[in-house]
């Protein structure tokens, strides 16, 4: 066992699905879970990033995982949801959308219930998993979040938010600088 492996003791993670696979992500880096709303489409990134939401003033990049897995775009469904996560990028916390078919549990783990990554037969690269957990039958494909995203992309995503952020506030500032301004002898609108 690697020392990764050592260093899971009972965890629990958050279960969702991406076409009919189930993935699951530590809970630890889950932060909330969405109803999939609006998005809006950034021009100009890849084409796994499905677009930004704005989550209470923040922009937030949402990744389409199964686009990033190679399985093309995700149909939205009414299950279909955001799962906000926080991740590690050059090692500052980021916040950043993860769209999922349908969640589905949290579930707990021991150490011994966790093997070890195949060498085949994934469509995700074995570097992106912690691990394969026994789920009953079947097996869930532990995703190291931290990873799914190498730090190049990653920095993508934090330059189309900032890039966002930066664009809704500049585009409230191209307003005329007169409207709405009271000159001294008059009172302001209440």
């Amino acid at each position: 066992m690697s020392a990764t492996m050592e260093t899971l003791e009972q965890m629990q993670y958050l279960t969702f699905f991406i076409g009919a696979e189930e993935y699951a992500i530590s809970i630890l880096k889950v932060k909330e879970i969405l109803e999939f709303d609006t998005l809006t489409r950034v021009p100009q990134t890849p084409a796994f990033i499905r677009g930004v939401i704005n989550l209470r003033g923040r922009v937030v990049p949402v990744i389409d995982l199964a686009v990033r897995f190679g399985l093309g775009d995700s149909q939205i469904t009414r299950r279909t949801c955001i799962v906000i996560v926080e991740v590690e990028l050059e090692g500052e916390p980021a916040v950043m959308g993860v769209m999922a078919d349908a969640v589905s549990q949290v579930i707990e783990l021991r150490p011994d219930e966790i093997e070890e990554p195949p060498s085949f037969g994934t469509r995700v690269r074995t570097d992106h998993l912690l691990g394969m957990g026994r789920a009953g039958k079947k097996f869930v494909l532990l995703l190291d979040i931290d990873q799914v995203l190498s730090s190049e992309e990653l920095t993508t995503v934090s330059l189309v938010a900032e890039e966002s952020a930066a664009a809704s506030v500049t585009e409230g500032d191209q307003s005329d600088p007169t409207e709405g301004a009271v000159s001294g002898d008059e009172a302001p609108a209440v």
